[in-house]
């Protein structure tokens, strides 16, 4: 773990025999690759899955290059099953580089994945083990005062929210991965002084992200998801599940570095080590301590609550309000315990634990597609949808509709649309 690491040239055709020795039916996504129809999908939605014992062959030509990677599309990915797939462009790639290394960041619990699933279901915090406790309200009364840490919990506890749901699954049950090897296993990448050195950084992650940074190193982000950006210099980045980011580094001397990836609720970190040789170490960082979430992290500017509550005028910084949303009838019901009525657009904000730490983060305002748009057209047709759901009951939706009760969304061949995404969980 993880599978066999597949690197192969744009242009080319492969042909990919996999058989199924689980006792379940499976399926492999090829996360980002464009494909031809019936050699992708979900099982039992829009592929057929590979039965127990039966061997599928997967051919398809890439045409495209980057990081990509592969996994489950079932709960088999929690056990192992996903891989990087590397693709290097026809013409000569214009990021050079010395030498060139995969970073792939997973979790793995040693608990059937299906009873994680079952125990998130049943209790939505059920890993969540920071959450707030009479010590630390006695903590705040005498630092802010009893009125201030009245108030402080007041917001939340009136919207049945918790202010520590930054993961649905903590270091609880997680051991954090590099390359599929565990923080005191230490991955190690060569890197020599002098060279230039990039990193294809896969989010392989289940239910993690993870704020990476190399203490020490610039990070130079020149593409994500595959597609190449204008370069960007940060010192950390968060990735999320199913994200790529190539970041490229210049080794100044023949140190060794800590690769530090911590998860986003600060519970755990994966790490790996940039050294001139096999078993060095560097230094390792001490996770950030934990903070609370922000009303705009959960909630953008006022926020439908259910019985119609909102959470204006609680004393609680709101963003700037922004664009009046519709809202499907089909979000009105058991299904939904949030809407959001006026969602922001903060493309240049880091995010929970990354704000006014002083190091530079990387933002989605910060990548620009090389060369501009793909395509310079207007759309012609727009499509509004709500990820939604019940957080504590972990139902989740679109428009308050589930999968089974869905209707399929049309799209026209060579048609130019915009579909906005609104995120109510």
């Amino acid at each position: 773990m993880p599978g066999p690491q597949l690197r192969v040239r744009e242009g080319e055709t492969l042909t990919l025999r996999v058989t199924n020795r689980l006792k379940d039916l499976t399926a492999i996504h090829w996360h980002g690759v464009l494909l031809e129809s019936g050699m992708d999908g979900v099982p039992g939605i829009s592929f057929p899955g590979i039965a127990p014992g039966e061997t599928f062959t997967y051919r398809f030509t890439m045409r495209q290059s980057g990081t990509y990677w592969y996994h489950a599309h079932t709960l088999h990915q929690q056990t192992g099953l996903y891989g990087a797939l590397v693709v290097e462009p026809r013409e000569p790639d214009p990021v050079r580089v010395d030498r060139d290394h995969v970073v792939l960041l997973s979790d793995w619990t040693d608990e059937d994945p299906l009873q994680v699933f079952l125990n998130l279901k049943k209790m939505g915090g059920y890993y969540n083990f920071g959450q707030p406790t009479v010590g630390e309200f006695l903590e705040d009364v005498s630092r802010l005062g009893l009125g201030a840490a009245i108030t402080r919990r007041h917001m939340w506890n009136r919207s049945r929210m918790n202010p520590t749901d930054l993961s649905d699954v903590s270091a609880g049950t997680y051991t954090y991965l590099v390359n599929g090897t565990t923080p005191a296993a230490n991955w190690t990448g060569l890197a020599l002084a002098g060279e230039r050195v990039r990193l294809r950084f896969i989010g392989a992650g289940t239910a993690t992200y993870f704020d990476v940074r190399i203490p020490g190193l610039k990070l130079v982000v020149v593409s994500t998801d595959g597609q190449r950006v204008d370069p960007v210099e940060v010192d950390e980045f968060r990735i999320g599940p199913g994200e790529t980011y190539d970041v490229v580094v210049q080794m100044p001397d023949d140190r060794v570095y800590t690769i530090f990836a911590q998860s986003m609720d600060r519970t755990g970190f994966a790490r790996g080590t940039l050294a001139p040789r096999a078993g060095m170490e560097a230094e390792v960082p001490r996770p950030d301590a934990p903070v609370w979430l922000d009303p705009v992290d959960m909630m953008g500017a006022m926020v439908a609550m259910p019985g119609g509550a909102d959470l204006a005028g609680h004393g609680m910084a709101m963003a700037d309000p922004g664009p009046m949303v519709r809202h499907a009838r089909t979000e009105y019901g058991p299904a939904v315990d949030m809407r959001v009525d006026h969602p922001r657009l903060n493309l240049d904000d880091p995010g929970v634990g990354l704000r006014g730490h002083g190091r530079r983060v990387l933002t989605c305002a910060d990548l620009h597609t090389v060369g501009g748009s793909l395509d310079p057209r207007e759309p012609g047709r727009e499509i509004e949808l709500h990820l939604t759901g019940n957080m504590e009951r972990f139902m989740w939706s679109l428009d308050g509709v589930k999968l089974n009760d869905a209707k399929p969304i049309h799209f026209r061949e060579g048609e130019r649309l915009r579909i906005t995404l609104h995120n109510d969980s």
